[in-house]
């Protein structure tokens, strides 16, 4: 996995975490429907996320190089 592709996932994640935490927020102050919509993101982003985590893992582990420190 590069470097950009590493920055990327991060990002990625930041962003959910982002939406889930305006979720949480909007939750609290009782906007369910802001809250909703920050939570369908949320979700949507960390399952992207995840899939592109795993595709870069399954490419690495197919290139045969070992992980650098």
């Amino acid at each position: 996995m590069s470097v950009t592709e590493q920055k990327e996932d991060l990002a990625m994640l930041g962003w959910a975490i982002t939406f889930f935490i305006i979720a949480i927020i909007a939750a609290v102050f009782g906007f369910g429907g802001i809250a909703g919509a920050a939570t369908g993101i949320a979700q949507f982003l960390f399952f992207v996320f995840i899939a592109l985590l795993v595709i870069s893992l399954v490419a690495n582990a197919l290139r045969g190089r070992s992980p650098r420190a």
